[in-house]
């Protein structure tokens, strides 16, 4: 990213959001929340609508069958 991260506008601090998000930089850090209430409130907005999104479809482990299927059927293959 280029340029001084303090003097951002919202606009271009939005437009870069999913990328800053998506790099796992602590986003909590950046200049630009320090001295932005809006975006420090889209921001946390955003965080509670993924954590929503991952209670909707929490992460199951498939049963071991499901691996053994699999590998049998690409051994059938070769």
């Amino acid at each position: 990213m280029n340029g001084d991260r303090s003097t951002l506008s919202c606009a271009e601090f939005q437009a870069q959001m999913a990328e800053l998000i998506g790099s796992g930089e602590d986003l909590a850090e950046h200049p630009h929340l320090k001295d932005c209430d809006g975006c420090r409130a889209l921001l946390a907005d955003l965080q509670t609508i993924a954590d929503a999104a991952r209670q909707l479809f929490p992460s199951v482990e498939p049963p071991d069958e499901v691996w053994e299927h699999i590998e049998s059927a690409i051994k059938q293959k070769q």
